[in-house]
């Protein structure tokens, strides 16, 4: 058990941590000039962990207007990014999915992501505990976020067709 000091640091730490996550992150996108920004990325990866989602779900799990979402998409849809749809059952609600193009694109940026976070722990020469694994597996299922073996197995079927009907 961690004390309260411990926690602090331990915050502080993964504070850091984020902001050099988060700058990778962009790095990658602006290198492969993937123009997409940041919270559009992170509606691709959201749409690749869950499958497709009806448009106020997705607003509500990215924290923005249901209008933001919908300019959004209007972009990714533009890029060939994401679709919009109806399913049979549920007229009412605008469902959005991912397109291969979109799976393929969130696929490049986190393999890119995977060989540049290789390199960063190799130049840190870490050592890494068992313990520190199961540390940083415990914070990534309390975040919500899924262990990485099991985020490849949704991202891998992210763009199958839809209501038996081939995404774009």
């Amino acid at each position: 058990m961690t004390t309260p000091g411990e926690n602090e640091a331990l915050v502080r730490a993964l504070l850091a941590v984020s902001r050099s996550m988060v700058a990778v992150a962009a790095r990658n996108l602006a290198a492969l000039e993937a123009d997409v920004t940041l919270p559009q990325y992170r509606a691709l990866v959201l749409l690749a962990t869950a499958g497709p989602q009806r448009s106020a779900g997705l607003a509500k799990e990215l924290d923005v207007a249901p209008s933001t979402l919908t300019r959004m998409c209007d972009r990714l849809e533009r890029k060939h990014l994401v679709r919009r749809f109806h399913r049979d059952n549920d007229r009412r609600s605008t469902w959005l999915a991912l397109t291969p193009a979109g799976r393929d694109l969130v696929g490049v940026v986190m393999r890119e992501r995977e060989r540049e976070l290789s390199a960063i722990v190799q130049e840190a020469k870490v050592d890494v505990s068992q313990e520190c694994l199961d540390l940083l597996d415990r914070i990534v299922a309390a975040s919500g976020e899924l262990p990485d073996a099991e985020w490849w197995e949704r991202w891998e079927i992210s763009a199958d067709p839809v209501d038996g009907v081939m995404l774009p």
